[in-house]
């Protein structure tokens, strides 16, 4: 098999990052992984195995006939079989498949406002998907959803995986070792930032030593500046730290203590499973398949969207039970480690690709 993942871009967001961990699991397992970024690259590029063999496009336009030209001359000099394509990439997949009716496509539905399906524009995915073979859906949701809104005959659901990034270590956090909580989420209005840095003011009069880090792209727009804003009228300047996008991630949460999110809406966030593979106790918002991965009180706590209250007395849980949020990161380990591995998720995507081809 020859199979091209096809993203947009390689900046730190999901959908971006389990097109590159995809790309790397099947270079060890068919004949040749490809992976094509159309628009930007990004910090992970540096990510990429070395024998995944790699095209970056530069596309300037969504119908940019230079960068369709050389990615239908790619393929056929290479032979590819199946173009996976994640997330907005299915337009140029289809124009693609148009050219090359030989060509397979796989759509990869990273949709994040899964909560708000209602709301979604499809009109142009629903005419492309007719000529997709097949579509992975990231939460069931949007298994749901497709099987009811678009043309392919076969879905399914594929879980979201974690791997241990291999990323030279670079960032350090600041505030005391042992008293770090993270946040991996890029600043964006869905990830609402701003309930958590409320509930952090409460965690931080109880315990004025923790400190607050939020790991994600900072786009510099209104969100961000609203959220910059917000930390000086709390006075948390020397208590939380905005970090902008980093590529070292298993690094980073080697240094924290606590993982949390905040979001409104997800699919299945690759950060809670990140936490788990790195043994951190959770804080998330009951959305998307969050519950799905966090069982029970076991395996981490679950709260209601937009409750900072409740975001703070689950941080202040863990912090005054320190040897019970141990046995909660390590029990979320071993469920991460048996369910949501690599190797779970490649046998999964090979038999997929051998069935279709």
């Amino acid at each position: 098999m020859r199979i091209l993942q096809l993203i947009d871009s390689l900046e730190t967001g999901g959908a971006e990052r389990m097109s590159v961990n995809i790309a790397n699991l099947l270079a060890d397992e068919i004949n040749t992984s490809f992976l094509c970024a159309t628009r930007k690259e990004g910090l992970l590029k540096d990510s990429l195995n070395a024998q995944v063999k790699y095209l970056f496009l530069n596309k300037k336009s969504t119908l940019d006939y230079k960068a369709i030209k050389q990615l239908n001359t790619y393929i056929k000099q290479h032979q590819i079989d199946v173009i996976h394509a994640h997330s907005t990439s299915f337009f140029l997949a289809t124009l693609i498949r148009l050219l090359n009716k030989k060509i397979i496509i796989v759509w990869h539905d990273h949709y994040g406002n899964s909560e708000y399906l209602h709301k979604r524009k499809y009109k142009v995915l629903k005419f492309c998907s007719k000529y997709f073979t097949h579509i992975f859906s990231v939460n069931s949701n949007l298994v749901v959803w497709a099987k009811k809104y678009l043309k392919t005959k076969s879905i399914s659901y594929l879980s979201n995986f974690a791997v241990q990034n291999k990323t030279k270590s670079t960032t350090q956090l600041f505030g005391k070792e042992g008293k770090r909580i993270v946040h991996l989420a890029n600043l964006r209005l869905q990830k609402d930032h701003h309930t958590l840095i409320s509930a952090f003011a409460k965690v931080k009069k109880k315990h004025s030593e923790y400190t607050l880090h939020c790991v994600g792209k900072d786009l510099n727009d209104d969100y961000s500046k609203s959220i910059r804003k917000q930390i000086i009228d709390l006075g948390l300047n020397n208590h939380v730290f905005l970090y902008g996008s980093k590529p070292d991630v298993s690094y980073i949460l080697s240094q924290s203590k606590i993982g949390v999110l905040s979001s409104k809406s997800e699919g299945l966030p690759i950060a809670l499973l990140e936490y788990g593979l790195a043994g951190l106790p959770v804080v998330v918002t009951n959305v998307g398949n969050c519950k799905d991965v966090v069982l029970s009180d076991d395996y981490g706590l679950l709260i209601k969207p937009y409750d900072e209250g409740s975001i703070a007395k689950s941080i202040l849980y863990y912090i005054d039970n320190l040897s019970k949020a141990k046995e909660v990161g390590q029990k979320l380990k071993k469920r991460i480690e048996d369910n949501y591995s690599a190797n779970v998720v490649t046998e999964k995507l090979i038999l997929t690709y051998k069935s279709i081809l």
